[in-house]
């Protein structure tokens, strides 16, 4: 009898998501079956719900999970039944023009089928009962207890990292940590801003600190959350409300600019800012995003002094060498985790969750699956 499960399903933008059943596919020779012990509620879900990131519909969204391995097709390799995994949203062909060049993230397959919110072969491994297919976002579609992925998706950690934890290393930690460690050129004393302290914020806080930056400057509209970025490595706290963190970057560096910029808050005047702090020949990085149809605008002469600007979506990721390494990482207490959890939920409070999100009262939310 092919498998059922509850999942969370959006059927239009901006309308709570229900709690539906949802029936699975026989799993392809490279599929598995994965049950999602814990999903990271994170902002692009959110843009999907409130319409500015746009997917077919149906669709069961989440991105960010973690779970145990409980069927492998036949054909599956580098996984096996039992394993505890962190799920990628990034699988990619290893041949195209762009695989070739050891941008995964920008495989041909994976920016084609992506929008489709399918799997690489066209089809959806999920139905909703007499409704037709049900679309995964960005190849999972975590939000219910099961995930049928590639096995390439399915990433074995240590069995000892708690779940909750773990899921966070799929998508926001991966993203903040690994802009820092691999595409920052962060040397030895350096003096990083990281501009928005929410999941991907504070973990960039971390990789800056993992890196032996100097100096690393917070800047956010929240007390608490640069409260929180001390904890995590951060050395200087600027309020953004209250101070120009530009000014503070100069002031900071005798007047040169911070040497590296990581931008996680997703707003165009953060964007603005980056340009600002950032030193003449320093780099720029940014994480966060807008409305893919919004612009933003900067002063000309900001760019100018060979500053380097890069969009980064997955911090450079490998994930089957990072994910074990920053699982690792926390349990030798060197990586941080347990206090980017704001609340832990159930499946059916999901809706709420999204809500806090939107808030900003939320760094993670966490939806717990038993």
């Amino acid at each position: 009898m092919p498998l059922q499960f509850r999942a969370a399903v959006l059927h239009a933008p901006q309308t709570p998501m229900s709690i539906e059943t949802v029936h699975a596919a026989a799993l392809k020779p490279t599929d598995v079956l994965v049950r999602i012990r814990a999903a990271g509620l994170c902002h692009t879900d959110l843009e999907v719900i409130e319409g500015s990131l746009r997917y077919p519909l149906p669709i069961v969204l989440g991105h960010e999970a973690a779970g145990v391995v409980e069927q492998v097709g036949a054909a599956a390799r580098g996984v096996e039944v039992g394993d505890h995994v962190v799920l990628s949203w990034n699988p990619h062909c290893g041949h195209c023009f762009y695989c070739d060049r050891e941008t995964p993230i920008l495989c041909e397959e994976y920016l084609g089928k992506g929008p489709q919110a399918v799997a690489f072969d066209g089809e959806s491994r999920t139905t909703l009962a007499d409704r037709g297919p049900l679309h995964q976002l960005m190849f999972l579609g975590s939000f219910g207890e099961y995930c049928i992925v590639s096995d390439q998706q399915a990433i074995p950690v240590p069995k000892e990292i708690p779940f909750d934890r773990a899921c966070l290393i799929g998508c926001g930690v991966m993203t903040g940590v690994g802009a820092a460690l691999n595409l920052g050129a962060i040397a030895h004393g350096d003096t990083v801003m990281v501009i928005g302290c929410g999941a991907v914020g504070l973990a960039a806080v971390q990789g800056a600190r993992l890196a032996g930056a100097g100096k690393i400057i917070a800047v956010d509209l929240d007390p608490a959350k640069l409260t929180l970025a001390a904890r995590m490595g951060a050395t200087h706290g600027v309020d953004a409300a209250r101070e120009d963190a530009a000014a503070v970057g100069k002031q900071e560096t005798s007047g040169r600019g911070v040497d590296v910029v990581i931008e996680s808050a997703g707003a165009a005047s953060a964007f603005r800012v980056t340009a600002e702090a950032v030193r003449p020949g320093g780099q720029i990085i940014w994480l966060g995003k807008i409305d893919v149809n919004k612009d933003v605008s900067f002063r000309w002469g900001s760019l100018m002094q060979e500053k380097r600007i890069r969009r980064v979506s997955y911090g450079n990721t490998r994930p089957r060498r990072d994910f074990p390494l920053l699982a690792r990482a926390y349990l030798d207490g060197s990586l941080l985790l347990d206090d980017l959890i704001s609340r832990r939920i159930r499946l059916e409070e999901i809706n709420d969750g999204f809500a806090a999100l939107k808030r900003g009262e939320t760094i993670r939310s966490v939806v717990m699956f038993d």
